[in-house]
């Protein structure tokens, strides 16, 4: 079957087009494949370009030298070409073995063959072949698809999926970023084989879902997919169909959380944020004399699944502790005034406080329409936040005139007392009661350690 072709007009980066380029001349077929194709025809900018080609790793090796190559997946094929400081990949044609432990294939055979190459990938939308000239050269209706917004497997669905069971949630994560629907048998297979992902890698499952979370489509793939995320997140199974019952509330705990995320900005942080922020409420219910609904302390009680959650996952240090922290402290109350803007900036720093903004704006957001006048407080706080940060006022011990140092110089020896008299001044300063100035915040110092004496 010859393959359908169509031509783009797309300017590739120099490094990509001279590695074609030198390739093609050594008597090599060379592509862009996968991925770029598929952004390019989608008039995309591509994050980055992977090359294949029927040259095997040592003539790769061999046509761009030592210095520039590096056998970074010699095993597989993969070259990583340095081209004008871009590292490229480039990965022979190959067909994969058997694969017995859902990830690897046992082993892979180079071929000379495009269509070989192809038939092994994931995705008809990702299995596109860009020769230099800008042609696409498509075998299994990759263009059909884009252009109808649909996803598939190369071929047989089960296969694919029991070769790498990772390509259940790539799948997943496509459709929530490019808004693909996934094409029936493909959909019903990943229901199918969803226990499959017990055997992948946290960091894996990681690595895929938070990205798909940041997907623009994301609250739909989650909706309808939600048995397939209940293997890797089991904890979000009571909050789907969990009815609130408060005046403030129009969703149950599930759709909330959806439509929380919707409003959150796309990153993995403020997503996960959202994702998880009630996930303590539905063991935190109870249901008033006045048959209200009520979750007294499921902040806290989020949190700690939170943590739970993502030290599972393997999550890196800093996003675990914000996303938590932003759970724990999703309804601390904001007010719009000079006081409390710098106790939540000492408590938290400027950064976590922007980040809290933003949570609770999203969970506002997908309140009832009653709740909807907390949002311009929210506003007034950040323009005051604002004001504190352009006038550089004081609300942590770095921004006070007088340091540790100097309050020792002035007799008060290291120690809890010497934090405790630092804390009291920066209290006095945040309150308004005392100037940040040094000559004012050392004798006030004096008069709290004398005091003790």
């Amino acid at each position: 079957m010859e393959p359908e072709r169509c031509k783009v007009n797309h300017t590739l980066p120099q490094p990509v087009s001279f590695l074609l380029s030198k390739l093609r001349e050594n008597g090599y077929e060379t592509y862009v494949i996968g991925g770029a194709v598929r952004d390019i025809l989608l008039s995309r900018t591509p994050g980055d370009y992977d090359i294949a080609t029927s040259a095997q790793p040592s003539e790769v090796i061999a046509v761009f030298g030592e210095k520039q190559s590096h056998p970074t997946g010699i095993s597989h094929g993969t070259v990583t070409v340095v081209s004008d400081g871009m590292p490229i990949e480039v990965t022979t044609f190959r067909v994969d073995g058997d694969y017995t432990d859902s990830r690897h294939p046992e082993d892979v055979r180079f071929t000379r063959s495009l269509k070989e190459d192809v038939r092994r990938r994931d995705f008809t939308v990702n299995a596109m072949a860009l020769d230099e000239d800008g042609t696409v050269i498509d075998f299994f209706g990759g263009i059909r698809d884009l252009k109808a917004g649909v996803l598939r497997t190369v071929g047989d669905p089960k296969e694919r999926f029991e070769e790498d069971a990772l390509r259940i949630l790539r799948a997943l994560r496509f459709s929530a970023e490019y808004g693909f629907s996934v094409e029936k048998s493909t959909s019903e297979e990943i229901f199918r084989q969803k226990d499959s992902l017990l055997l992948l890698s946290v960091e894996r499952i990681w690595k895929e879902f938070s990205r798909l979370i940041c997907g623009t489509y994301c609250a739909p793939i989650l909706r309808k997919y939600f048995d397939v995320f209940t293997v890797i997140l089991p904890e979000i199974t009571p909050m789907r169909n969990f009815e609130q019952n408060n005046p403030h509330h129009i969703f149950d705990v599930w759709e909330h959380t959806l439509a929380a995320m919707m409003v959150a900005p796309p990153t993995p942080v403020l997503r996960a944020a959202m994702l998880f922020h009630d996930i303590g409420k539905p063991s935190c219910y109870e249901l008033g004399q006045d048959g209200i609904g009520h979750f007294r302390g499921h902040p806290k009680v989020s949190a700690v699944m939170t943590e739970q959650i993502l030290q599972r996952l393997k999550v890196d240090t800093d996003t675990k502790e914000t996303v938590v922290l932003l759970v724990k402290a999703h309804d601390v109350p904001l007010e719009p005034n000079l006081k409390s803007v710098r106790r939540r900036l000492a408590q938290y720093g400027e950064e976590r406080v922007r980040l809290l903004l933003q949570v609770k704006r999203a969970d506002i957001s997908a309140h009832s329409v009653k709740s909807a006048c907390r949002l311009p407080e929210l506003d007034r706080f950040e323009r005051i936040l604002d004001q504190v940060i352009k006038d550089r006022l004081c609300f942590s011990f770095a921004s006070m005139a007088a340091d540790g140092k100097d309050l020792i110089e002035m007799g008060i020896p290291a120690g809890k007392r010497l934090g405790a008299i630092k804390k009291q001044l920066l209290n006095e300063i945040i309150d308004g009661v005392l100037p940040n100035e040094k000559s004012a915040l050392l004798q006030r110092a004096r008069e709290l350690w004398e005091s003790d004496g």
